[in-house]
């Protein structure tokens, strides 16, 4: 294995513990913590959004699953697809919370995805 898969399953790692910790905000904390975090959302929001909330965190932990589940896998050739199919699917839902959310998004989830990418491509 060389330097760069290294960083590649190292970066999504990351992403996959990123993914966990917004599965614990959206489903868990949403109405404790989430005044906290997403400061500009009226705070009478949070208990009426609860339900959708969850719903998201509840996709964000299907995300972090398949990435977790491409680091666990032993054979080469089926670990990276699965890395880049999952890592597809947090670029595009990064884009797509950039468009409709907050720019911030791109930054927090599309670009650690791509750098993920990048790296996985480049360890061939």
């Amino acid at each position: 294995m060389d330097i760069l898969h290294t960083a590649a399953l190292a970066v999504i790692g990351l992403i996959a513990l990123l993914h966990l910790y917004i599965l614990w905000l959206e489903m868990f904390a949403w109405t404790s913590r989430g005044p906290n975090v997403f400061k500009s959302l009226p705070v009478d929001l949070f208990p009426a959004t609860k339900t959708l909330a969850a719903n998201q965190g509840l996709y964000n932990g299907f995300l972090a699953a398949g990435l977790i589940w491409s680091l666990l896998i032993s054979d080469p050739a089926w670990q990276r697809n699965v890395a880049y199919f999952f890592l597809g699917c947090v670029a595009v839902a990064g884009l797509y919370g950039a468009a409709t959310a907050g720019r911030r998004i791109l930054f927090v989830q599309t670009l650690p995805a791509l750098l993920a990418l990048v790296l996985l491509f480049l360890s061939k």
